[in-house]
């Protein structure tokens, strides 16, 4: 039986994730469970149902009322404060730690499960994008102890299975195009806050729906995949894909390509992590083959500029994608906020990409240095008008 700590469990991915334990009892058990603490109903309901030795709540209030709540609950004990989820990833006894965290928090927690010797399933792309040389340097030997639970990089992951890497010739990662696949920039200057978090095929919380409204979510995606499968980017393209049923594509050398097909739901590509290298044998349903035609389309790059500055960022380096992701992150709660527009958010992030000094040396220390560097200049261009 697996022992899992799951980082993000009142999210969407953690909530799934839940959902998968629930129907494979007799294959995982949860031992570690961390929350932020804005949802304390939801939060209160997992612990009591799963009743893991550890629990980890970010926010000190909510710590509070779940304490208050919950009583005297024999074997859950409580970590309380903002390196919580670090601590789980870290302490519990856990064999594999599911980090899905949103944004650039998720590094530490990263880094503390795989310095611990535990198997990581990664669902906070983040951590790679803003730490992946460190991230890779522990793994070194190792590749299996890095399980992707992104839809795409499973199912990349999959596509290369047992393939021999001098047979890969380039990878296809797909996006449905968003909200706003069709828009022209002069219309998307218009495109609400609304209309942005309507997904076609995805539910998912707002951050990550505003980067696939942006499609900054495939730029990451570009860097993640660079990273975890040892890729040039010029192996790595993206293409659109309305339907959302192809989540990947392999080509080889000879020509063949194989795809990845499944319906969208990400109780599968978190099944695939967590249960590797078995397959689970019931998950999501089948394929709908003749129910209508799959389209693909290539990116208008006009648009949806985010995937060409991803590409540009993730071949300088260093820490460029640090600076690219916290401005982005930034740039993302503006538009949430209605201080800024749609398209404003990449100009914004370029513009602080432009004027990033990068660090020499690619650490923790360097990386949160660019990050609050970042953070700070992206607010001050937010501010502006």
């Amino acid at each position: 039986m697996r022992q899992l700590t799951i980082l993000g469990s009142t999210g969407s991915v953690g909530t799934q994730a839940l959902d998968v334990v629930r129907r494979n009892p007799e294959r995982f058990k949860v031992v570690g469970l961390s929350a932020g603490g804005g949802n304390v109903e939801l939060l209160l309901g997992q612990i009591r149902e799963f009743l893991p030795p550890l629990v980890g709540i970010a926010d000190e209030d909510a710590a509070e009322t779940i304490k208050q709540k919950l009583g005297a609950l024999p074997g859950v004990e409580l970590v309380v404060g903002p390196e919580s989820a670090e601590t789980l990833a870290r302490e519990t006894g856990a064999d594999m730690v599911l980090n899905a965290l949103v944004g650039s928090a998720g590094l530490g927690p990263t880094l503390a499960a795989l310095q611990s010797g535990k198997t990581l399933a990664l669902a906070n792309k983040e951590s790679l994008v803003v730490g992946g040389e460190l991230v890779m340097d522990l793994v070194k030997g190792e590749p299996e102890r890095l399980l992707p639970v992104d839809s795409e990089h499973a199912a990349l992951a999959m596509a290369i299975r047992h393939e021999r890497r001098e047979d890969l010739k380039r990878v296809v990662i797909t996006g449905s195009g968003g909200p706003f696949r069709g828009w022209s920039h002069r219309e998307l200057q218009r495109a609400s806050v609304k209309e942005a978090l309507q997904h076609p095929v995805w539910a998912m919380g707002p951050k990550i729906t505003i980067d696939s409204a942006t499609l900054m979510n495939k730029g990451l995606e570009v860097i993640e995949a660079h990273h975890l499968f040892d890729l040039e980017y010029s192996q790595i393209h993206v293409v659109i894909h309305p339907e959302g049923l192809v989540h990947a594509m392999a080509e080889f050398y000879d020509g063949s390509m194989r795809a990845e097909m499944a319906v969208p739901d990400m109780r599968l590509p978190i099944q695939l992590a967590l249960a590797w290298p078995e397959r689970l044998h019931h998950g999501v349903g089948s394929v709908p083959l003749t129910d209508r035609p799959l389209n693909f389309e290539p990116l208008d790059r006009e648009a949806f500029p985010a995937v060409d500055l991803a590409y540009r960022v993730g071949g300088l380096g260093s820490t460029f994608p640090a600076v690219m992701n916290a401005a982005n992150e930034v740039a993302v709660m503006a538009f949430l906020e209605s201080k800024i527009p749609l398209t404003r958010i990449v100009d914004l992030v370029q513009t602080v990409v432009d004027e990033h000094e990068p660090a020499s040396v690619v650490s923790v220390v360097n990386i949160e240095r660019a990050d609050a560097w970042a953070r700070q200049r992206a607010a001050e261009l937010a501010e502006e008008r």
